[in-house]
């Protein structure tokens, strides 16, 4: 029996590049495909959030290059539109319906978002995968995560990364370092555990939206979660 029903999966560009250098490694983007069709068998609505850091981020092109700060982060809200256009194809191609929403149109061939015409897709079983973040300058992947979560009515905002959860410290670079089954909103913001962005985390503080924390390279992951079954961390309203 499903727990959740209806969730928001925010996936940041680098999951595309798996552990290769590449912008996009192939077999990881057909793994995380694999790990989203299991989920939408089951009847999950998805919406999906993607960021575009494996072909550029705005605070980076900001800091290193010299680009004024409104124009990297635009040039990172087009990075995502190109993620996006490689999910939509790769999950209509393995028998997935997807359609792209922008946060703004792109060309003739991306529309822009309209909420009405988002819900009837999503209700209808498809797919949906946001791009172009909040389409404004100085917010994360991570706010626009939260924004179309509450917008889609999401049961819960999946955060899918490298780790399997949240930790006390980076378990990479210490060994002592206590993964946290759950822990509370006020907590998270108490250790400064870093969750997500702060803009986001208060969107979802404030809106009741939990946030569960995975990884997206654990076969099973995303199934698990929506099962109601022990997985990742769960960071919840107090």
């Amino acid at each position: 029996m499903l727990k959740y029903q209806r969730i928001l999966l925010k996936l940041s560009g680098e999951s595309l590049m798996g552990d290769s250098s590449d912008s996009v490694h192939p077999e990881t983007v057909e793994f995380i495909l694999k790990q989203v069709k299991e989920v939408v068998a089951l009847g999950v609505k998805v919406g999906l959030v993607i960021g575009g850091g494996n072909f550029f981020r705005g605070v980076a092109g900001s800091d290193k290059l010299g680009i004024q700060r409104v124009n990297a982060d635009t040039m990172g809200m087009l990075a995502t539109v190109m993620n996006g256009i490689l999910l939509r194809d790769s999950f209509n191609s393995h028998g997935i319906k997807a359609k792209i929403f922008s946060a703004f149109p792109i060309g003739s061939f991306i529309k822009g978002y309209n909420r009405d015409s988002m819900l009837k897709r999503i209700d209808n079983g498809e797919v949906v995968i946001f791009v172009g973040g909040t389409g404004s300058p100085y917010f994360t992947t991570d706010s626009g995560a939260a924004l179309r979560g509450l917008e889609m009515n999401a049961d819960l905002l999946i955060k899918a990364t490298k780790v399997d959860g949240v930790y006390s410290a980076d378990p990479k670079k210490d060994p002592n370092a206590v993964k946290y089954d759950s822990l509370s909103f006020n907590d998270a913001i108490t250790n400064n555990l870093g969750v997500m962005d702060m803009a986001a985390f208060a969107l979802c503080r404030e809106n009741n939206l939990n946030i569960k924390v995975c990884s997206i390279f654990k076969a099973g992951s995303l199934k698990r979660i929506v099962l109601g079954e022990d997985e990742g961390t769960l960071v919840y309203c107090s």
